[in-house]
């Protein structure tokens, strides 16, 4: 393992996340020598490598997610699906992408938070159903993508 990886984490929002991204996010590791945690508010099986840590915190309104933004530090990723928790990290200076590929970042965040609102509104309004559709393999390809991209711009910097 070259020292400049061993430096980079990869942080999991692991309660969300599909499990193909976080299978995903381990084969990256494995190739890449760098260390995953999958933070959760429940138990979850954890796969059976050394790089990868399981952390439990105690359940509670946003205990995972203020763990991430606790513990998670600039030069570093984390795979999330909140809009909230990625705007929490990226004023942090920590890199966020969601499980379909999407990279969250100070340009969109503004936009992306407006869309959330908008949505969560309409779905207490009974406007709109809930959720996203099943996840493909067209979210897959763009989620491997996005996260080779995120890995060798962090291991540049």
């Amino acid at each position: 393992m070259n020292e400049q990886s061993a430096r980079i984490r990869v942080w999991i929002d692991a309660d969300a996340c599909p499990k193909a991204a976080k299978d995903q996010v381990v084969k990256f590791a494995l190739k890449r020598h760098f260390e995953v945690l999958l933070v959760a508010g429940q138990a979850q099986v954890k796969p059976a490598y050394a790089c990868v840590r399981l952390i439990v915190v105690p359940s509670g309104l946003d205990a995972a997610d203020d763990y991430l933004v606790e513990h998670a530090v600039s030069g570093e990723l984390v795979i999330c699906s909140d809009v909230p928790l990625a705007d929490r990290l990226v004023k942090k200076g920590v890199a966020a992408l969601d499980p379909r590929g999407k990279e969250f970042d100070e340009g969109n965040m503004g936009e992306r938070l407006a869309v959330r609102n908008l949505f969560t509104e309409l779905r207490e309004q009974g406007q709109v159903g809930g959720g996203q559709g099943p996840y493909g393999e067209r979210d897959k390809q763009a989620f491997a993508n996005a996260l080779d991209r995120i890995l060798t711009r962090l291991l540049r910097s």
